[in-house]
């Protein structure tokens, strides 16, 4: 009896050593990560709670609820007067410097080896852990090489896709109302089509596939909120426990996808190498067989692996789904929960099966780029629901740092530098209306200019008309980025955005919402109103 009680106070002793001594290492390590951080110039303003010791322990608490208000206030107070400012960040990251509209481009064009994107990135995604250590660069060049080129024969194949997807998750079901979560439904539908194009028709329709790649996708999300908030320091403890998930979700992916990639890889290989019986053997396009290709062309043979290539696949899985599926979630909130006496919807239906009827009964890039009203409709949630504060992000790696010669500051190396996108896309002075979801607020002038007869149109306002299409970037819409780093997928989102619109109100009938449900924010990124319903049912007359 005596003997249990000792060795029951032993191990609470020792307990408590333990949980001090893990304070102690964090405090430490939050302390060790502190004086590395790059220190800025004091006559950049700052917003938030001070550059203290204190003050920057409320900072780093502060940015999961406040960070979005912060750089609403550095936008109104500096930016709208052309000056940069600085706003707290992550525990894990240096405060980040926002630079103004007026210097966009100044940020954008400096040269990788003086700004890095994937730095930048890297400091918000923590690829090393969240992509079992493979980056993602390598899958982005490749992405930008091949994906656009191949496009045009990639659309049937989509539209293919599309159908079957949104069929299997919205159901056929002419006669009862379906009450859908639509966050789910998204989630069913978006992953099934961008997999037609990773990893071709065999894979994107298996379940148990899709199923992880839905929880690769939410581990990522989370992990890299938990590492935002852990010291750079402790990163190789934690980054390497929270990312076991994301291990054992590749592991499943992989033992699906490997036996195609592995044929894939020898065929290429055997075609390359000109062996008798491939001479007018075709592969399959997609991003397995890009990532062959490019590796067979650069003479890269360490990416002619079939375990590397799926690994590659993780970050296109993450960037593909995650955003696209926000982007579908906010669509359909913002038309569901807009006046009905405005038409949105079926102004939008009338278009779609218009010009799918032109089309043949198949869609086309040419009738896709037609689509003015679904276009601008997209392109307008993308502007008024933004789900991040930024998502241009640029890190200083010139060991010197920069200056900026318009307001006479110096960045030093190590600075983080961010586009305020939300701002921007908000501001009363660029857009009438700013909190308004106004569906045609770009198609208007695009589809007058298009009606016009062909000797009445000036080719100088046909350039500017073109650019108001949601795949164009400038310094006043930034939801696919901006400059040579513009998001490489946005052309195929596009599409596959418009195909599953209009599929959905051309086959199915979705009752209004009184209110759009709003998102909450957590740091620099919005949760969206992951509840929220609608009501739906299969048209009569369609097949």
């Amino acid at each position: 009896m005596a003997g249990s009680v000792i060795l029951h106070l032993l191990d609470g002793v020792t307990t408590g050593r333990v949980v001090a001594a893990l304070c102690l290492f964090f405090l430490g390590a939050f302390v060790v990560d502190f004086t590395w951080k790059p220190r800025y110039p004091a006559e950049l303003p700052r917003i938030g709670y001070g550059d203290g010791v204190v003050g920057t322990i409320r900072n780093w608490i502060g940015y999961v609820l406040y960070f979005n208000d912060w750089v609403a206030e550095g936008y109104e107070k500096f930016s709208k007067q052309d000056k940069t400012f600085v706003v707290p960040s992550a525990a894990s990251r240096p405060n980040e410097i926002v630079v103004p509209r007026s210097q966009t481009m100044w940020l954008l064009e400096m040269p990788d080896r003086v700004v890095s994107t994937l730095e930048a990135h890297d400091d918000v995604l923590f690829n090393k852990y969240n992509f079992l250590g493979v980056g993602s660069w390598d899958a982005i060049s490749v992405v930008h090489k091949h994906l656009a080129r191949n496009l045009v024969g990639l659309i049937p194949g989509i539209q293919e896709e599309v159908h079957d997807a949104v069929d299997e998750i919205l159901g056929t079901d002419t006669e009862e109302w379906r009450s859908m979560n639509l966050w789910e439904a998204w989630m069913g539908i978006v992953p099934r089509v961008t997999n037609r194009v990773l990893v071709g028709p065999s894979i994107c329709r298996n379940k148990e596939f899709l199923e992880r790649v839905v929880l690769y996708v939410d581990q990522v999300v989370m992990n890299s909120f938990i590492l935002s908030m852990f010291p750079k320091i402790a990163h190789p403890v934690v980054g390497r426990i929270v990312t076991v998930r994301n291990w054992w979700s590749w592991w499943k992916m992989s033992r699906i996808a490997l036996p195609t990639i592995e044929k894939r890889l020898r065929d290429m290989m055997r075609k390359h190498a000109g062996e008798p019986g491939y001479e007018k053997w075709v592969p399959q396009e997609d991003f397995i067989t890009w990532m062959i290709r490019q590796s067979i062309v650069d003479g890269n043979t360490s990416e002619l692996d079939a375990e590397m290539i799926s690994k590659r696949l993780l970050p296109l899985e993450f960037a593909a789904t995650h955003t696209t599926v926000i982007t579908g979630h906010s669509l359909l909130l913002d038309l569901l929960s807009s006046d009905p006496s405005l038409g949105y919807l079926d102004s939008i239906r009338e278009e779609t099966a218009r010009v799918y009827r032109e089309e043949g009964g198949r869609w086309t890039k040419e009738g896709l780029s037609r689509l003015y009203k679904t276009d601008s409709a997209i392109r307008e949630s993308q502007r008024l629901s933004n789900f991040a504060t930024s998502v241009i992000k640029r890190k200083v790696v010139a060991p010197e740092g920069i200056m900026n010669q318009a307001e006479g500051w110096h960045a030093p190396y190590g600075a983080l530098f961010m586009l305020n996108l939300a701002g921007v896309q908000h501001d009363a002075d660029l857009y009438r209306n700013p909190y308004e979801y106004d569906a045609f607020r770009y198609s208007r002038v695009r589809i007058e200019y298009a009606q016009r007869p062909r000797e009445k149109r000036d080719k100088e306002e046909g350039l500017r008309v073109a650019k108001l299409g949601m795949v164009t970037t400038s310094d006043s819409h930034l939801a696919f980025g901006h400059g040579r780093h513009a998001c490489p997928g946005r052309f195929f989102v596009a599409h596959e955005l418009k195909m599953i619109l209009a599929y959905l109100l051309n086959n199915y009938e979705i009752k209004p919402i009184p209110e759009r449900p709003k998102p909450q924010w957590l740091g620099q990124n919005i949760i969206p109103p992951l509840q929220a319903k609608i009501e739906i049912r299969r048209r009569k007359g369609t097949t």
